[in-house]
C-alpha cells in the first residue's frame, strides 16, 4: 500500500522499470476439423515449427519498449514549454530514470499565463537553480494515480522537500493548491509512463508560502 502521509518523502532508489506482456490464450480450433499434430517428425510439422520460432522471434524483437515521462512529454507540442524547462535545468535524465514518479505537468497555456517575461527569465542559465526548484514542485517520488488522492484536501510534499502542495479531491475532480494560494486543476488525469504518471494540469505550481489546506 503506497504511504499517502503527509511528511517528507527521500527519493528512493527505486527499481528497474518492468515491460508486463500480456499473456494471450492459445487458439483453439472449432468444430471438428481435423488437427495437425506437430509432434510428428514431418516435413509439414518441421515447416510449421520453423515458421514459429521465427514468428516468435519477430514479435519479441518488435515489441515496443513503454515510454518514459520525458519521451511522452516530448511527443506532444502542448508540453513543448515545459520540455525547454525540464532540458533547462538539467532534469532530463533524472525524469527519465526508473522512478517512479508522479508529474503534475503544466501546458503550455499555462506557462504563456505567466507575467511576461517570466518564462525567458527562468530558462537563463543564471536562474538554474530557481527553474529546477519550480520544475521539482511539480514532481513527487511516488506514482500517485488519482484513485490514490484521498478525498477532501490533504497535505503532500513534493521532491522539493521544503514545500508543501494541497491537493484536493471531490465531486468536480482534483486540484492543488500551490505556494501562491491558488490552485491548479487536473485537466488529465493518469497518462501512464514506464517511468510513472503524468497529470496534466492547467495552471504552473508555484512554491511559496505554504498553501492552507484543511
Amino acid at each position: 500500500m503506497t504511504d499517502l502521509t503527509p511528511r517528507p518523502v527521500r527519493r528512493p532508489a527505486g527499481l528497474p522499470g518492468q515491460l508486463t506482456l500480456r499473456r494471450h490464450r492459445p487458439y483453439e480450433p472449432r468444430g471438428s476439423a481435423k488437427q495437425l499434430d506437430l509432434t510428428k517428425e514431418t516435413p509439414v510439422s518441421n515447416f510449421w515449427k520453423i515458421c514459429t520460432v521465427a514468428l516468435g522471434i519477430g514479435l519479441v524483437a518488435s515489441a515496443p519498449r513503454a515510454a518514459t515521462i520525458v519521451e511522452i512529454a516530448a511527443g506532444d507540442e502542448r508540453f513543448s514549454t515545459l520540455v525547454a524547462a525540464v532540458t533547462a535545468a538539467d532534469l532530463v535524465e533524472t525524469l527519465s530514470g526508473p522512478g517512479p514518479f508522479t508529474v503534475y505537468a503544466p501546458l503550455n497555456d499555462a506557462f504563456a499565463a505567466l507575467p511576461e517575461g517570466t518564462v525567458e527569465s527562468l530558462l537563463e542559465p543564471e536562474n538554474k537553480e530557481q527553474l529546477t526548484n519550480v520544475l521539482l514542485y511539480h514532481v513527487d517520488d511516488r506514482e500517485l494515480t488519482a484513485d490514490m488522492f484521498p478525498a477532501g484536501s490533504n497535505v503532500f510534499i513534493p521532491a522539493l522537500t521544503s514545500a508543501e502542495l494541497c491537493i484536493t479531491k471531490d465531486g468536480d475532480g482534483v486540484s492543488i493548491a500551490d505556494g501562491t494560494g491558488e490552485s491548479a486543476t487536473v485537466v488529465v488525469a493518469d497518462i501512464e509512463a514506464d517511468n510513472g504518471v503524468i497529470h496534466v494540469i492547467d495552471k504552473v505550481l508555484i512554491p511559496g508560502t505554504n498553501p492552507t489546506c484543511g
